[in-house]
């Protein structure tokens, strides 16, 4: 019998892959699944507004039913166009935690995708050095849709960041003011082996884009591959 469970043992060994993935890495494909699916949307984030973002942001599959009073949050990564004047190819990603706010009770019950454009160096430098409270810290509004929106509203060209939601295929803007963003110290940690800071990753170019980060990272490259930014507002 013993020999019989030691040769179970090492079957059921053999068969395991070689690793298991992390959180933090399924966490990663899942954002970039989620990116791919939304810019194939007809409806999806206007050209316009994502040729002139400087970050993108995506929280894959948030859900209520993780949320407890004053503790909702929702994890997911952030990737950003390299170059001192953010006009380079999108580069590897820091992980991001969104927390607190209302949004827990705007999603329901469904599992919700979340993406936010951002859309200076402003507002993607305060979020690489420290946590900030959308509508306070930086400021925000639910953005546009669809490939012939009107993007240039005075709401839309204030903004610091654009932001959106995806559930049961539905995808609109969102209103996530009074949430607050952080880079997530320990994901990317666990995602790239050591400590580093959201800034190094982002803007000092002290890691290589992660293979779970790739299909997100090549997503933005192909859709977006130039800023359009004004460059003077780049600087």
């Amino acid at each position: 019998m013993r020999r019989i469970l030691v040769m179970l043992a090492a079957v059921t060994l053999a068969a395991m892959p070689a690793f298991s993935k992390s959180k933090e890495e399924s966490r990663l494909e899942e954002s970039g699944e989620v990116l791919k699916e939304i810019m194939n949307i007809p409806d999806d984030i206007p050209q316009d507004l994502l040729d002139k973002a400087e970050c993108v942001i995506v929280v894959p599959s948030v859900k209520k039913a993780a949320f407890i009073v004053g503790a909702s949050y929702g994890r997911g990564a952030m990737s950003c166009r390299s170059g001192a004047h953010w006009t380079g190819p999108w580069g590897a990603p820091t992980m991001m935690a969104i927390e607190g706010g209302s949004f827990g009770l705007q999603i329901g019950g469904q599992a919700t995708d979340f993406v936010i454009l951002v859309m200076n160096p402003r507002g993607a430098n305060s979020l690489l050095s420290s946590k900030v409270k959308l509508g306070a810290d930086a400021s925000a509004a639910a953005g546009p849709k669809g490939r012939d929106a009107e993007a240039s509203t005075d709401v839309y060209m204030r903004a610091e960041m654009l932001t959106y939601s995806r559930a049961q295929g539905l995808f609109a803007g969102i209103s996530l003011e009074g949430s607050t963003l952080r880079p997530d110290g320990d994901a990317n940690e666990s995602i790239y082996g050591r400590k580093v800071d959201a800034k190094d990753i982002v803007r000092g170019g002290a890691v290589k884009v992660p293979a779970s980060a790739q299909q997100m990272v090549d997503v933005l490259n192909k859709r977006s591959p130039k800023n359009l930014s004004d460059p003077k507002s780049l600087e």
